[in-house]
């Protein structure tokens, strides 16, 4: 599996970064590859969690702290770079806001507003402001043409609930940067894979239905979307963070992902291989999907290629194969 071999323990001297949300599913990596690069990670969220161990942690709700405790935390760990790893999807329904949901909407709207605004002022307090790499998401361009992979330069025009929230704190984040009041970058994710993944997403959910076909030996119904998507691996996502936060920025949107649109049925059918199965496994429904995506998704990952010096590394079977052989080691 590509993980990192363990970190020394941090130099009380090393760059510090504050990660936020850092016990989440991609806040876990990008710790990880911050510490691998050998700076002093704190992590801040609302409790801990056991993979965490290796990292400072601070407990702190940042849909209800306010500015100034936030500041203090900068100012005393001595951050130089603040990670927004943050998904305030979690703050209300996304599935049924993306579906119109008009209650749940304001709400994950309002929790994405409440959040910029502290975290921008926050930092702007500072003596010395830290850089921050907020972590947005593709769906801030709204669906995209087949073939035509989405680029920074296209104007944003996303289609739910969920999308126009991250837009909203992303373009919070640039509007500061663009004043010079604050130093930031904003990578916008495609779907992301690997080990530990959300329970929300596509290969969540999929991983515990797999499972138990392997134990039981029965074959799983599947919705299987007739749609293409670039997937990228978290850990190429930290390491992309990592640089985004060392790099002279001339630019402040950066797409991160593999500049590969897959079909969802080849996605699936790595997965079967990494977990030893048959084709056969899955029979296919053609019943409704729901998806906060378009049919067609695929970034264009020139500028982080060529201002971050950043490329995906980790190939999409094997991300997979590291999946499941993650899921089955943590049980």
């Amino acid at each position: 599996m590509h993980d990192r071999s363990p970190s020394p323990p941090p130099d009380p001297e090393a760059p510090g970064v504050l990660v936020l949300g850092g016990s989440g599913c991609i806040g876990r990596h990008i710790c990880a590859a911050f510490a691998h690069h050998g700076y002093r990670v704190t992590v801040v969220g609302r409790t801990p969690a056991p993979h965490l161990a290796p990292h400072a942690f601070h407990p702190l709700d940042l849909l209800t702290a306010p500015t100034d405790a936030l500041t203090h935390l900068l100012t005393s760990t001595g951050a130089h770079v603040v990670v927004n790893a943050t998904d305030m999807a979690g703050a209300t329904d996304v599935t049924s806001a993306a579906d119109g949901g008009e209650q749940r909407a304001t709400e994950l709207l309002a929790a994405n507003a409440g959040l910029a605004h502290t975290l921008i002022q926050a930092l702007q307090q500072c003596p010395k402001p830290p850089r921050l790499v907020h972590i947005g998401t593709i769906h801030e361009y709204g669906p995209g043409d087949p073939g035509v992979p989405l680029a920074e330069d296209r104007t944003p025009r996303p289609t739910n609930a969920y999308a126009r929230a991250k837009l909203a704190i992303s373009q919070a984040v640039l509007a500061a940067a663009h004043t010079g009041t604050l130093d930031a970058a904003v990578l916008r994710l495609v779907n992301t894979v690997g080990p530990y993944p959300t329970p929300a997403s596509f290969p969540g959910k999929l991983l515990p239905q797999l499972r138990a076909a392997a134990h039981t030996g029965a074959p799983l119904t599947l919705n299987v979307a007739p749609a293409m998507r670039d997937w990228v691996d978290v850990r190429d996502v930290a390491e992309a963070a990592v640089q985004a936060a060392r790099r002279p920025l001339t630019k402040r949107v950066f797409n991160i992902g593999s500049g590969v649109a897959v079909p969802m049925r080849e996605l699936v059918t790595h997965l079967l291989a990494a977990a030893e199965l048959p084709p056969t496994a899955i029979n296919e429904d053609q019943g409704p999907v729901h998806s906060l995506g378009a049919n067609w998704v695929q970034a264009d990952i020139r500028r982080a290629r060529t201002l971050l010096h950043w490329q995906p590394r980790i190939p999409l079977q094997q991300t997979l194969q590291d999946l499941w052989d993650a899921g089955q080691t943590s049980r």
